[in-house]
């Protein structure tokens, strides 16, 4: 016999896990595509050479990499973001820009599990390709709001940050020739705290009045996202940078919606792709599960395969985070997995009434199961209430049927096909 045993950092997911997901993908998508958003998806396997190099040292290590069967070096893909970057140059003259994509698929990194982070993953990716300026860096954060908050997550904070204004401020340190190294060692400070970035940073080299300095930098004040870019504009003049923010938090004003976003020097994004805004957000009933949503703009990726110039900005949801992060919260979309309305009993004296009922049912909008086993009727009442079915309908007379609401054991004789829809599905 073989152990059904599942690699470390790998899962399998069980019916009402994979139901949550696919809720929340489908309400992602909705999302998506009501903004005009459009589906790509690209292979899991990519030549090395594609995605090597381009999220940096840490992410090479973690890549699955192996020569496959014709000697090739391959890789599994880390993150959606490079293989986009790839995808755009290699079918540039059959799509249009500025290209608004979404891609939602597994990613793999070898990383330590820990909660809600796994080896193999989901990532639900939406990026525009083609267009650098404020109002595509603004519909990205749009999106990020628009999602969290129809996904009821409880209140958030979207984290803004722009890595032009962190590295013109190490010009200045004199310390831009360690810009990656300052960088990743800032992306640890909620993993390690202000003490290990600081033992980092004097690790790389920075003297005792660098390390200081750039230290106060990431801890500049962000009680809003106006008094922090104060504050930035005063070190900075009207610098792009500067013009850049200003511009995202007129739009942010005009949408009523920069109460729910901070101006945050201490985000880098630990990625080496990322040039301009960079962003994460936190829940902030759940401030220890980490960023569930993140990303930002990276203008150079495409041009690494293309001599054309594609300037990019994204953003991706952890749906497996987020999902640790709702059932804990105990959201209705993680607690409510039943795939069917209703379960119709099997009539062993007439073989084909329970698929005709269940045919009429799903003609009127309504999720039907048909049961198909031998049991008796106790026992199919327990395989609904198992499978969180919550209305059961059995036989009673002619074109009226008997329906029992699991949760509450309350029975309602004498209903129709019809009233049995609009029971079970209101909205209908």
């Amino acid at each position: 016999m073989i152990e059904p045993k599942v690699l470390k950092g790998f899962r399998d997911s069980l019916p009402q896990q994979e139901i949550v997901r696919q809720k929340l993908m489908a309400k992602i998508q909705q999302i998506l595509r009501s903004f005009g958003f459009v589906p790509i998806d690209t292979p899991a396997l990519e030549y090395t050479e594609v995605l090597l190099g381009k999220g940096g040292g840490e992410t090479d290590k973690q890549m699955f990499r192996f020569t496959d069967n014709g000697g090739r070096d391959v890789a599994m893909r880390f993150d959606l973001t490079v293989p986009l970057a790839r995808y755009v140059a290699a079918n540039y003259s059959l799509l249009s820009f500025p290209f608004k994509r979404y891609h939602m698929s597994k990613v793999w990194r070898g990383e330590k599990p820990q909660k809600g982070r796994y080896r193999e993953f989901w990532q639900c990716d939406f990026d525009m390709v083609g267009v650098d300026n404020a109002q595509s860096d603004f519909e990205i954060l749009l999106l990020i709001h628009t999602c969290l908050s129809q996904m009821k997550v409880g209140s958030f904070r979207v984290c803004v940050s722009h890595r032009g204004l962190l590295n013109t401020f190490l010009v200045g340190l004199g310390i831009q020739d360690k810009s990656q190294d300052v960088l990743r060692a800032i992306d640890k400070l909620n993993k390690i705290g202000r003490d290990g970035v600081c033992e980092i940073l004097k690790e790389d080299g920075l003297t005792e009045d660098q390390t200081a300095k750039v230290l106060d930098f990431i801890s500049i004040d962000k009680t809003s996202f106006e008094n922090t870019l104060s504050i930035l504009e005063k070190m900075f003049g009207q610098s792009p940078e500067i013009v850049r923010l200003s511009q995202i938090l007129t739009m942010m004003k005009a949408c009523g919606i920069e109460k729910d976003f901070c101006l945050d020097t201490s985000i880098t994004r630990g990625l080496d792709y990322y040039t301009g805004i960079v962003y994460e957000t936190l829940l902030l009933d759940m401030p220890q599960i980490g960023s569930i949503c993140s990303g930002g703009r990276y203008n150079n990726l495409a041009g690494l395969y293309t001599k054309e110039n594609l300037p990019g900005v994204g953003s991706c949801i952890g749906l497996d985070r987020l999902i640790a992060a709702l059932e804990e919260l105990k959201s209705p979309i993680v607690t409510d997995s039943a795939y069917a309305d209703v379960m119709v009993v099997s009539n062993k004296d007439d073989i084909a009434w329970s698929e005709s009922v269940a045919m009429k049912l799903r003609a009127k909008g309504v999720n039907a199961d048909s049961y198909v086993g031998e049991k008796g009727l106790g026992q199919q009442f327990a395989y609904a209430e198992k499978n969180g079915i919550p209305y059961v309908v059995s036989s009673q007379n002619g074109d009226v049927f008997s329906v029992k609401e699991i949760a509450t054991r309350k029975v309602t004789d004498g209903l129709t096909i019809d009233q049995i829809a609009k029971l079970v599905k209101p909205e209908l």
